[in-house]
């Protein structure tokens, strides 16, 4: 059991730790301290791995670790937390997902689990039940990899189902949906109606709209759904924080964040209703480039200084745009979302206004049409400028993303989901560049850990697990997967804590667990570090601390 008595020695700490000349010990104002401490707890600090209690202030920062510190104290002068044996670890930030569409899937129709064509047709049939002609139906969550019918679903799938209502099926990535023939009627999209910019109507072998759209063309049927309004959208931003502090996670870089979300979500902030750390990175819309050029809508756990584009869609629907043609459709290498001239025109200006910019990139060409775009501009290293996702390089490219000093945000359950397809997409011999996440790391580059959730689970413990396994959830490997790109335990947690930390600009407030920076932990009941890796997946979170108040766990009011 810990004994606090050297106060005055805790708080000379914490006033050098911020830059501030200590006063005499006997003049210190009393400060209450918070001991985190009956646990393992991992600092992420390579210097003092490992230590035995974290005292923190009530200014949610933390006072200092013991060791060094003194574990002589009175227990009179602090408020103890137990951890019972559990195992603590810098606060988990996921680097990419999507708060909003996290929520809204928690409120909406999930597909996610649907096995098939068969199955997801049944679901939308019990759905309808009652449902007013007329009336659209939307769900999303849906993939095709693993279905028996071995295809993507159709119009027709569904139309012999729901004939009086339009529906709306959104892949779990989001850059591809199905829609019946009602909802395109709806629409207005006919075998005639042109592809759009960056967007594509599928079609069949005599010509025919097949139901499903990607990228751009998706925009054909939004208008058919409402959009929801500043209420609706609160909930779901609520709704979502709450899951994701109950998963362990400490803070969001929450990527392409509508300009109108930004009031809301300080809104839910000053109500005590935003326990998450937020990174924003809005559309890049003028609004967008404006809010976050002006930093509009800040608090000390909210930062609006980044926008997020678009260069390409995702590989599971062909979006994701490649050097070569994909594998198993030849007449197609993907869809670009943005030239290169609007790439350098918002490069310029982001770089004029102090703006981050982080920018989505799938296939290999989208991957290096960036680079030689940033490389042609002469930005430096210090703007932090993201790829997201960096998914499919050339293996040339690999050293250039980190000698260019561009973050490489990459999310490792995409590799351990896409292994079921990425072969048949991109041929073996493409899968040297793809998902490369130790090569990147021993080329230099920053590599920063999420999720993008919505379009996966949102889960840490799935995310450090596929980082270090390089399987799926059942352990599958697969053929060519090249296990040489699997992490280290250490590399894997640096994902998610420092990097993503650096990341934001915000190394020196998060990341590692040391005085002077913010007291944000995610403690679990297994020891990540040790544990057979098929043991991570079985964890539970046990305590999440954000700049030291017990936002999920015992002590919250979600624990009470």
């Amino acid at each position: 059991m810990l004994r606090i008595a050297s106060l005055a020695l805790a708080l000379t700490l914490a006033a050098c730790s911020a830059g501030q000349s200590p006063e005499p010990a006997e003049t210190a104002p009393a400060q209450k301290l918070t001991v985190f401490t009956g646990g393992t707890i991992y600092t992420g600090n390579p210097g003092l791995p490992i230590v035995d209690a974290v005292v923190v202030g009530e200014d949610g920062r933390i006072v200092g670790t013991a060791p060094p510190l003194s574990e002589d104290w009175d227990e009179s002068e602090i408020d103890l937390v137990d951890l019972k044996g559990a195992y603590m670890y810098p606060g988990f930030i996921d680097a990419h997902a999507h708060l909003l569409g996290i929520g809204q899937r928690e409120l909406n129709l999930s597909l996610e689990g649907t096995a098939s064509i068969d199955e997801l047709v049944t679901r939308i049939e019990a759905e309808l039940v009652g449902m007013e002609p007329g009336v659209l139906l939307f769900g999303r969550g849906w993939i095709e990899t693993g279905w028996p019918e071995g295809r993507m679903p159709s119009a027709a799938d569904l139309d012999a189902v729901s004939p009086d209502n339009p529906v709306i099926l959104v892949r779990s990535d989001g850059h591809a949906l199905v829609a019946n023939s009602a909802a395109m009627d709806a629409a207005g999209i006919t075998d005639e109606t042109e592809n759009p910019d960056g967007g594509a109507i599928e079609r069949d072998a005599d010509g025919h709209a097949t139901g499903m759209l990607i990228d751009n063309a998706m925009a054909l049927v939004a208008p058919l759904r409402s959009q929801p309004d500043a209420a609706a959208k609160a909930r779901a931003l609520e709704t979502g924080a709450e899951v994701y502090v109950s998963r362990g996670w400490t803070g969001v870089h929450n990527m392409s964040v509508g300009p109108d979300e930004a009031p809301i979500m300080l809104d839910l902030d000053g109500e005590g209703k935003m326990p998450l750390r937020l990174w924003n990175a809005f559309d890049a819309t003028e609004e967008g480039m404006a809010l976050a050029a002006a930093r509009d809508y800040e608090a000390p756990t909210i930062t609006n200084n980044a926008i997020k584009l678009y260069m390409d869609g995702a590989l599971g629907s062909r979006g994701a745009q490649l050097i070569k043609p994909y594998s198993d459709r030849p007449d197609t290498s993907g869809l670009s979302l943005i030239t290169n001239e609007d790439l350098a025109d918002f490069m310029k200006r982001a770089d004029e206004s102090g703006i981050q910019v982080a920018i989505h990139a799938i296939g290999d060409l989208a991957n290096q049409r960036i680079l030689d775009v940033y490389e042609a501009g002469g930005y430096p290293p210090e703007e932090r400028w993201r790829i997201e996702h960096t998914q499919i390089l050339a293996p040339s490219d690999i050293e250039r993303v980190g000698a260019l000093g561009l973050i490489a945000s990459m999310q490792p359950s995409h590799a351990i989901g896409d292994l079921h397809f990425a072969p048949s997409r991109l041929g073996l011999d493409r899968l040297a560049g793809a998902y490369a996440w130790k090569s990147l790391i021993d080329d230099g580059a920053v590599v920063a850990g999420g999720s993008d959730a919505p379009v996966e689970v949102g889960s840490p413990l799935i995310e450090f697990y596929a980082a270090v396994a390089r399987k799926d959830l059942k352990g599958f490997e697969g053929e060519g997967w090249h296990p040489e790109q699997k992490l280290s335990r250490e590399q894997a947690l640096t994902l998610f804590t420092s990097a993503a930390a650096y990341a934001a600009f915000q190394e020196d407030d998060l990341g590692t667990i040391e005085a002077g920076k913010l007291a944000d932990f995610s403690v679990f009941d297994i020891d990540l570090m040790t544990v057979p890796e098929a043991e991570i997946l079985g964890a539970k979170t046990v305590m999440t601390v954000v700049g030291g108040e017990i936002v999920y766990g015992p002590g919250s009011v979600e624990g009470q």
